[in-house]
This record gives structure tokens, C-alpha cells and sequence, in this order.
């Protein structure tokens, strides 16, 4: 009689995995008071005092600052928006190249076509899957202008070998840190390293306000950039006094109040919710760590993870069976997760193709039919083997799960282990 239950076996679990709900009577109480206001958004497109938004946008920008020891944080819609904002406040322009990571969402390698830069993509490190810094430095080349990091999965980056790079070749620096709000590297946080850091306060992120983003930097100009990229630059800059016109077209990605009135309570529980997936990792690492062909993730040296996902290592000589049908048999023992139902079981045989391989690369097209702006330099290859570090991880290595989310209780991460042990025990089954 079979045992796993991807052959008719008893589930490890059959009920549902508790919400990941971080949203309390704090937020709902902030929320109401700003309805009750009546003042849902104060910003104005025009140079006025109401330019910088309302109270509670201007609010948690000072606190967020404050929170993470930086001079300046500008309040987005999203992250996305906040990657755009830095691209243009960094003066990036048409034919320039920055360097990307290929691991990431995608966003965060389109950010420079939206101001007709090329993105130029380098490998990963196969142990943390943060941009790889020798691969970043052999991508340089005389239009580049600017590196991209992303602190995938809650890992930071090499910071120190980035920033020795970008001042060698007289390179801007941007963070995204969407993945990593409170990872420390060095006593310093993560999103700090760069010329302009991103955070994300996207639904399901560590916090968040349904959507949102922060930028933050030491340099005043910058901050100040990217606030007019934000809020109608080109409806502003006359009457401020501005004279550097360069990106300054600008857009609406402002945040409204009731937005940061909900992250202004978010951002104090972040210390405690971060604590808590580092706990829960650490708990299901020490298990896991046990079982053949499981690896999990490594820790850059003198800094935290913070775990937006577990990243698993699989070794398939240690168990004979594929990836994808390991995956598949531990999803088969569990259960999805309260109001993610639709999204099945959350533990995934790699994270996303190589960027590189989608067809807006492929194709080298993205504003226009004449394959603008790939077609302001000479040939560029986005060839399959490009980034192979990243090719096999995402191909052959990567497990990812994100059952260690707050509020997950013991008996849930037992259930999560008892999966993986089971498939193990029963891995004649799959072969």
C-alpha cells in the first residue's frame, strides 16, 4: 500500500495553513481616524506646500528614516515605483547600461527601460543568490552608469564588494530591498549600502499597507528627485526653481494617507515579526538540515536574513528522485494557506526563469515596433548560458517554501517537516 500521499497515501495534513494576517486593531483604528479626517490624500501637482502630501505620509517618511538610521525616505505607491523614482533620480538616460540581477521580480530589472537604459544582466552567487560581484565587474563596460543589487529571499548583498566596484568605476548604486526590511549586514541595515535603497510594503511582504513603497537616501538631491519624479515634475520645477531638468517628467505614484497612516503601525511591529521567520527558520533548518539531499540556506557572514522566503538546496544524488517530483510529493502531504487557497501549497521547485529568457529580452523590444531602446547599442545577447550560477539553481537546486511565516505555530512547522521527512523515508515510491 502506498504511503506518500501523491499515491493515494494519508496527507501529513488536512487542515489549512493559518493566514499570514499582520494587520490588527493599531492599523484599523489608524484607518479610521484618517476616513474620519475626511483628508484621504493632500498632495498637490503644482509648488505648493502640499506638494510633500499630508500628515500621515509625511509622518512615516520621518519615522521610517528615523527607523533605519538614513537622512531621507520618499513615500511611493509601490516598490516598482520607488525603482523608477532612483532610476531617474540617478540621471540614468537613454543608451546608458545598468547592471541587474537575473533572480528577481522582474521590476526590478525594467526599472531602466523605463528611462530607455539598457539593462546588462550578471550572475548570482550560488550560495546566497544576491548578485555575484565578480560577474557584476566583468558585465562593466563604458555605458555603464549604474548596478542594480536585490537582497533576494531577505538576504543582503555583498555591500562591501559592490560599493569597492561601483567607486572603482564611478558607478550609482541601487538597493532593492523589497525582500529584506530589517536584515543587518556589518550593524548596518540592509537598504542603507546603496546611492538610493527600495523597500516594498506590498500585501505580502514582512509588512505592508496592501501597496507601497519607500525610497531612502543620505543625499538630499536625490530625495529630492525623486519627490518630483513622484508628484508632476515637469508641473513643478519652474515655480520650486529647479534647473536640472534631466527625467524630470514626472508621474503619480503617490501614497495615500490611509496607506500610511496603516504602515506608520506596521513599521513598529516589524523588529518582532522579523524575529519571529528568523525563529521559525532557524527551528525548521535544524530539522531539515538532517534529511538527505536538503541544504538550507546559507547566511552571508556578519549579517541577519530575514526570510521573505526559506530557500531550500536540493542534491538529487543524495536521493535519486527529481526535483520537481520531490516538490510535488511534499505539496501532496500538505495543506495551502488561509485566503491564499487559490495559490495551492507554497512550496515551489525553483523561483523564476532567468529574466533574461522572457520575450521582452528575447525579442528586444519594449517601447515601439523599431526595438527601441535595445537599438541605441551595439548588439547585445540575452542568450540562453548567459548567467549559468543562475540557470542551475533555478533548473536543478532551488526549493522554496514560505511555510515559516508569523503565525505559523510549532505543530504547523512540524507538519511542514514531517512532509519533507516523509518523502524522504518513501522516496522508493517516486522512483
Amino acid at each position: 500500500m502506498a504511503k506518500l500521499a501523491i499515491n493515494g497515501g494519508n496527507k501529513i495534513r488536512t487542515t489549512l495553513f493559518p493566514p499570514y494576517d499582520v494587520i490588527g486593531k493599531e492599523e484599523e483604528a489608524a484607518a479610521v481616524e484618517v476616513i474620519r479626517s475626511g483628508i484621504l490624500s493632500k498632495f498637490l501637482g503644482c509648488w505648493e506646500d502640499d506638494f510633500y502630501g499630508g500628515p500621515q505620509v509625511r509622518a512615516l517618511e520621518e519615522e521610517w528614516a528615523d527607523y533605519f538610521k538614513i537622512k531621507n525616505a520618499v513615500s511611493v505607491n509601490s516598490a516598482t515605483s520607488a525603482l523608477y523614482c532612483a532610476v531617474g533620480a540617478l540621471g540614468i538616460e537613454p543608451g546608458d547600461e545598468v547592471i541587474v540581477s537575473p533572480y528577481t521580480m522582474c521590476a526590478s530589472a525594467t526599472a531602466p527601460l523605463i528611462y530607455g537604459a539598457i539593462p546588462v544582466f550578471a550572475d548570482i552567487e550560488e550560495n546566497y543568490y544576491c548578485l555575484d560581484p565578480e560577474s557584476v565587474e566583468q558585465r562593466i563596460t563604458s555605458r555603464t552608469k549604474a548596478i542594480i543589487v536585490v537582497n533576494i529571499f531577505g538576504q543582503p548583498h555583498d555591500a562591501e564588494r559592490i560599493r569597492e566596484i561601483a567607486d572603482k568605476h564611478g558607478l550609482k548604486v541601487i538597493e532593492d530591498n523589497a525582500q529584506a526590511p530589517g536584515a543587518m549586514c556589518d550593524g548596518k541595515y540592509a537598504g542603507t549600502f546603496g546611492d538610493i535603497g527600495v523597500f516594498s510594503l506590498n500585501y505580502h511582504k514582512h509588512i505592508h499597507c496592501g501597496e507601497g513603497g519607500i525610497a531612502v537616501t543620505n543625499d538630499d538631491n536625490l530625495a529630492e528627485r525623486m519627490r518630483l519624479i513622484r508628484n508632476h515634475a515637469e508641473a513643478v520645477v519652474d515655480d520650486k526653481g529647479y534647473d536640472d531638468f534631466v527625467n524630470m517628467v514626472g508621474f503619480n505614484l503617490r501614497m495615500t494617507e490611509i496607506e500610511a497612516a496603516i504602515s506608520r503601525q506596521q513599521l513598529k511591529k516589524l523588529k518582532g515579526l522579523v524575529e519571529t521567520r528568523i525563529e521559525n527558520v532557524n527551528y525548521l533548518s535544524k530539522r531539515l538540515s538532517e534529511l538527505p539531499g536538503i541544504t538550507p540556506a546559507s547566511v552571508r557572514e556578519n549579517a541577519t536574513h530575514v526570510y521573505y522566503m526559506h530557500p531550500l538546496t536540493y542534491d538529487i544524488s543524495k536521493t535519486g528522485v527529481s526535483r520537481e517530483k520531490f516538490v510535488e510529493a511534499v505539496k501532496a502531504e500538505l495543506m495551502p494557506t488561509t485566503r491564499r487557497e487559490s495559490e495551492g501549497v507554497r512550496v515551489e521547485a525553483g523561483y523564476t526563469r532567468p529574466l533574461y529568457l522572457l520575450s521582452l529580452y528575447q525579442k528586444q523590444k519594449a517601447f515601439g515596433g523599431q526595438g527601441y531602446p535595445f537599438n541605441l547599442v551595439p548588439s547585445i545577447s540575452y542568450e540562453k548560458g548567459l548567467c549559468p550560477v543562475c540557470e542551475d539553481i533555478q533548473e536543478n537546486k532551488l526549493i522554496l517554501h514560505d511555510l515559516m511565516r508569523p503565525g505559523m505555530t510549532k505543530k504547523d512547522l512540524d507538519d511542514v517537516y514531517s512532509a519533507f521527512e516523509k518523502v524522504c523515508e518513501n522516496k522508493e515510491e517516486l522512483l
